[in-house]
């Protein structure tokens, strides 16, 4: 964002971070050099503030530590954070107070806001970071997987432009439920925040001159987050998804509101309010309540509760503006937030939400592990070891030199370092040109499908001709209950199934499928209906991987499959908080009927390690016959439950 506090020693200079937005509280003045500036080639000047010092803010690096290491754990594991998505939320409001409060400083201090230098620092703070996060990320990912590179050509372009959040809603991706792992997934949040660094500084303008009153500014940014947190409430469709709302600035600009909405207010009279011995008597309550709010959200508030996006992120908001108007007053927030290490990661937490994601990818296609196990464990400590380091080394030796030095100035230093007599500014420069077209070349190259969508593809027309199958469904009997042959199954399910047909064909030859991808528990509903009394004695049932489990649907499925037919069902598994909670559902609903049971995948999965594909939820060639046999498993079970009798299963070897 801008320099920060020229007049502050080097070490206590704040500068504004990206999604963390503004690391800084104070004003870089109007006439501060930008990425024009030419530096001296072996002395670069350091860029300069001409703007009055205005102080720092305290607090806010540690509020940006907090919202990224929630971020970093809800990635890192969905079940051990299963609202840390809300980080991003506090980044917003972070942003939002930071750029209103320079843009506001400058306007009193200068009497104008000089647009061009503005852009420039955010350029200068924002791109040197993105432009080599992105080339190294391709190129890890090709190194390691290429399942990663998948759709990585529009995620490059709206990175590079401003609109990866656009982008990535108009080609219909999910960023709660994705199938398929983007490798830059994570910068829809630097989108909205780069849509806003280009729009709301104009749209400050115009109220810095036309409404005289702070209150009134204060207000109208208030009522735009108003406006924005109503939209995405009643434009968020459960069965749809959450996506659309999550991402779309329209929908999810109102932290950023919110945060110039208390920077207005601060910047007329507020800073006085705060200082004021009523609101000094009542900042610890404040702070308990909006902290207690805040961690509580990220707790509670899963993407899968409809309260989330219907006020939820907007009450985690206002917890995060109160707990800065606590923290800008000093007291005890304050230190405890401004703590060296708070400090450090906050500094450091754009670069740090910058390559944390596509670590982790890149972690978990080179190092499989079972989520819970010791390996899984030390992979994510690695993954996190890794992204600070890498995030440490960005800081230092190219967002920071850009920032004080300019373009130039930081490419002569960086070049400066190049060992031996070689010309560093040529060894430099060809580096660049390698890097940047061996990323064109593999963004060229790269698949248009991971090997598991290809497969589950493939396997989805077997499915096809199986489901075509016009053998009429045996007459229910009392011999119902018997261990089933093949050509007496039925299977509706969803892409995992669909993943394991050709091992559900090897243990059950004749069985008919039925799988989409992507289907719901309410699809299966359906499809179930349309069979009408075509439906075979037993039946397998596996749905909701990317939709989660409806107790209603599950029960009403069953109750239409009626009390005579054997129902398995096969449960989930997945790295997200939801599939706890709705393999709970799937046991208490197997549980009140005599006639079904769970067979537990995700139990499978749990206990042993390379029965899922690099996506880590479809199954591996291994998996998908660990997947039928569990099926043939709960099937004997079930027989022996109603007829006493143990089923004796031959072994199948894996073909």
């Amino acid at each position: 964002m801008e320099e920060v506090i020229s007049s502050l020693p080097r070490d206590r200079r704040r500068l504004p971070s990206d999604l963390e937005v503004a690391m800084t509280a104070t004003v870089s003045p109007p006439g501060s050099a930008t990425a024009s500036s030419r530096p001296a080639p072996r002395a670069p000047s350091r860029v300069r503030s001409s703007a009055p010092s205005t102080g720092r803010l305290p607090g806010l690096d540690g509020l940006r530590t907090v919202a990224i290491v929630a971020v970093l754990i809800f990635h890192l594991n969905a079940a051990w954070l299963p609202g840390g998505f809300i980080g991003v939320d506090i980044f917003f409001v972070v942003s939002g107070f930071l750029i209103t409060t320079l843009l506001v400083r400058e306007r009193a201090s200068t009497g104008r806001v000089d647009l061009a230098g503005f852009w420039g620092r955010r350029a200068r703070r924002l791109l040197p970071a993105l432009l080599l996060a992105i080339p190294v990320s391709v190129l890890l990912a090709r190194l390691t997987e290429a399942d990663l590179l998948v759709g990585v050509g529009s995620q490059v372009l709206g990175a590079l432009t401003f609109a990866f959040n656009w982008v990535q809603i108009a080609a219909g991706a999910d960023y709660f439920h994705a199938t398929t792992p983007q490798l830059f997934m994570n910068y829809w949040s630097l989108a909205v925040e780069e849509q806003f660094y280009l729009i709301w500084p104009l749209a400050t303008l115009v109220l810095l001159r036309l409404v005289r009153s702070g209150r009134a500014r204060a207000g109208i940014a208030g009522g735009l987050a108003v406006l924005s947190a109503v939209l995405m409430a009643l434009r968020f469709d459960p069965d749809a998804g959450a996506t659309r709302v999550y991402y779309g600035t329209d929908t999810h600009v109102f932290g950023l509101m919110i945060g110039a909405a208390l920077a207005f207010w601060y910047a007329d009279g507020g800073a006085a309010r705060l200082a004021a011995p009523a609101w000094v008597a009542r900042r610890r309550p404040v702070a308990g309540i909006a902290g207690a709010v805040l961690l509580g959200s990220m707790w509670w508030l899963e993407e899968s509760r409809a309260l989330t996006f219907r006020g939820g992120l907007a009450i985690a908001s206002l917890a995060t503006a109160a707990l800065i108007a606590v923290a800008v007053g000093g007291g005890t927030l304050a230190r405890l937030l401004d703590l060296p290490p708070m400090r450090w990661i906050g500094e450091r937490s754009y670069g740090i939400y910058l390559w944390h994601w596509p670590v982790i990818l890149v972690v978990n296609a080179d190092i499989t592990s079972v989520p819970g196990s010791a390996g899984f464990l030390s992979s994510r400590l690695w993954a996190v070891l890794v992204t600070f380091a890498i995030a440490d080394l960005s800081f230092r030796l190219v967002e920071r030199p850009v920032r004080r030095f300019g373009w130039r100035g930081a490419f002569t230093r960086l070049a400066a370092c190049v060992p031996g007599r070689a010309d560093g500014a040529r060894v430099l420069a060809g580096a660049i040109t390698v890097l940047v077209v061996a990323t064109v070349a593999v963004i060229a190259t790269a698949p248009d499908a991971t090997s598991t969508e290809k497969l589950i593809a493939a396997n989805a027309k077997a499915a096809e001709r199986t489901a075509t199958s016009t053998a009429t469904a045996p007459a229910l009997t009392t011999a119902t209950f018997t261990m089933p042959k093949g050509n007496q199954i039925d299977a509706y399910g969803d892409s995992m199934m669909i993943g394991s047909v050709p091992a559900l064909k090897y243990y059950f030859p004749g069985i008919r499928i039925d799988a989409k991808s992507n289907r719901r528990w309410s699809a299966g509903l359906a499809a179930v209906t349309a069979s009408g009394t075509d439906i075979r004695r037993a039946v397998v049932l596996s749905f909701g991987t990317n939709a989660g489990v409806d107790e209603a649907d599950v029960r009403a499925t069953l109750d239409k499959l009626g009390p005579k037919r054997m129902v398995v069902l096969v449960n989930i598994h997945l790295n997200e908080a939801r599939a706890t909670a709705d393999n709970t559902t799937l046991a208490k609903v197997a549980a009140d009927y005599p006639n079904a049971i769970v067979a537990d995948w995700n139990a499978e999965v749990t206990k042993q390690r390379g029965l899922l594909q690099p996506d880590g939820i479809h199954p591996s060639m291994t998996g998908q016959h660990r997947y039928a046999a569990l099926v043939r498993q709960a099937l004997a079970d079930l027989s022996y439950q109603h007829t006493g009798k143990v089923v004796k299963l031959k072994p199948l070897p894996i073909p």
